[in-house]
């Protein structure tokens, strides 16, 4: 998820068939064999083979056969197969990357899934930050599968020192507790200057976008009035720690300096607190989560959601079963299970209750249905590669005027993401 988990997205697996005819090799009752690539870490592999038994349990003329997939090089071996011409080694069913949905779907040879989505899926209850990516000019290519988000990580013993009795509920009160926990003993917050994905949701809270489609045709919105503002609150909470402003959150590794025991919070997905306490042993206890608050109590901050959708190329061999697969992994049952088993965030706003007595994975729940996504644009990979929005941050913090920084980063954006 290309650091998207939180983020930052995020771990995936993948089922494969055998190629040829679609029919499992010494086996004449025409039992169809089903191609699916999931990516590495996505899920255990218990998860897999447990979903594998089951789905074939219940569907006698289907077989499954897992492999993993690798993220190096996936996007070209994706796109290869949606070129295919002859549909030789094309899978049935792939899991991709929620933000990587359009430039796909741009290259052409993604099936067309949005009548299963209204009919046999409920779409009308899917997460945005996952639905909307898969949703190109109104036709859904990509089915949710699973969410993840950046939530708040801190150290409880630090907040217990410093008199905080009650988490924050609105970003006032969040600054105002992260003032408190700040000085020369320890850092209030450990923010690098460059964490765009977080800067993204203080954007979209704003009201705010990195970019805004017409037609489309692209155009940078950072030096909007409510990205600027975006920026500035992002400006003052990075003030009231020692991070980098030079850098993103991976120089150093933010759970690197988090596990030597002076930083009160950072801002991560929940996984980074096993890496924590590995690192750092006796910090085991001591660490909890919190939403990103909002600018309002009882509303968490919208967030960056990353994260997986699930798309069926036009020329599967086994296309119509491909669907029905689909629709178990994004069907309650296992969305329910992969939730659990993983501590993501479930397709659905109304399945968090799955992940309730999962304090990290509530967290990240709690936000998930502010979350959003990159602009839907299949050339956002190259706003990324190029990245403007760091330079534009590094120049803000560093005491440069926002709005002429802004102007540029905008340009910069809106070249990259020209149709040429």
């Amino acid at each position: 998820m290309n650091n998207r988990i939180i983020a930052g997205c995020t771990a995936l697996v993948s089922l494969a068939v055998l190629t040829g005819c679609g029919l499992l090799p010494g086996n004449s009752s025409g039992t169809k064999t089903v191609t699916v690539w999931l990516m590495k870490d996505s899920a255990t592999d218990d998860f897999v083979q447990r979903f594998k038994k089951a789905y074939e349990t219940e569907h006698g003329d289907i077989r499954l056969d897992i492999r993993i997939q690798e993220w190096a090089g996936i996007g070209g071996k994706v796109t290869a197969a949606l070129k295919s011409k002859d549909g030789k080694g094309v899978p049935d069913l792939i899991e991709v990357g929620n933000t990587q949905v359009a430039q796909y779907a741009d290259s052409g040879g993604l099936r067309d899934l949005t009548l299963e989505s209204l009919r046999d899926l409920g779409s009308d209850d899917w997460l945005a930050g996952l639905a909307d990516p898969g949703a190109i000019d109104g036709a859904q290519f990509g089915i949710p599968w699973y969410a993840a988000n950046r939530v708040v990580i801190y150290d409880k013993q630090l907040f217990e020192q410093a008199g905080i009795k009650h988490l924050p509920k609105t970003r006032e009160e969040w600054l105002q507790d992260t003032a408190d926990l700040n000085g020369a003993q320890r850092q209030g917050i450990y923010l690098a200057g460059q964490d765009w994905y977080t800067l993204s949701g203080f954007i979209w809270e704003e009201g705010g976008d990195l970019a805004e489609g017409s037609g489309g045709n692209w155009t940078g919105t950072l030096n909007s009035p409510a990205a600027l503002r975006g920026m500035e609150f992002y400006k003052r909470l990075q003030a009231l720690g020692r991070g980098p402003k030079t850098a993103d959150e991976a120089h150093p590794f933010q759970y690197e300096v988090f596990a030597k025991g002076d930083v009160a919070q950072i801002i991560a997905t929940p996984g980074t607190v096993k890496t924590i306490e590995k690192l750092n042993p006796s910090m085991k206890g001591r660490l909890g989560y919190f939403p990103i608050p909002g600018k309002r109590a009882g509303k968490p901050s919208a967030v960056f959601i990353g994260g997986s959708d699930l798309v069926v190329p036009d020329k599967a061999p086994q296309g119509d079963a491909a669907v029905k697969v689909v629709e178990a992994l994004a069907g309650v049952k296992w969305q329910t299970d992969l939730a659990r088993t993983m501590s993501y965030v479930p397709n659905k706003s109304s399945l968090a209750r799955a992940v309730a007595d999962d304090p990290g994975a509530a967290a990240m729940a709690a936000a998930a249905a502010r979350g959003r996504a990159t602009p839907n644009s299949p050339r956002w990979a190259a706003v990324e590669a190029d990245n403007p929005i760091k330079a534009y941050m590094t120049e803000v913090l560093i005491g440069g005027d926002p709005e002429k920084a802004a102007k540029t980063a905008s340009a910069r954006i809106t070249e990259l993401l020209a149709d040429y």
